[in-house]
């Protein structure tokens, strides 16, 4: 289809405190402001970044390595930027 690239990258969760709720919320808000499919992929587990809940049911404790992946027409910019959110908490 036009338009629906496919963009992903991997990036180690750094955070002492891993992914839990205020870093999972911010991840989230960002997500949301694109087009793209945005999804998260860590434990064997698969979930959609624009939904706290599936976050924090991947259960990511410091040091996981997560794989961000998006479909859609800004999904470079999506991972990008989630990407940089990430190494930044």
């Amino acid at each position: 289809m036009p338009g629906q690239s496919t963009y992903s990258c991997e990036v180690v969760l750094a955070n002492g405190h891993g992914l839990h709720a205020r870093p999972a919320t911010l991840l989230v808000e960002m997500a949301q402001g694109f087009q793209s499919e945005v999804s998260i992929s860590a434990n064997s587990r698969r979930a959609d970044c624009k939904s706290i809940l599936d976050i924090l049911a991947c259960g990511c404790p410091s040091g996981t390595k997560i794989t961000l992946s998006a479909m859609g027409p800004d999904s470079k910019e999506a991972v990008t930027a989630l990407v940089n959110l990430i190494k930044g908490f």
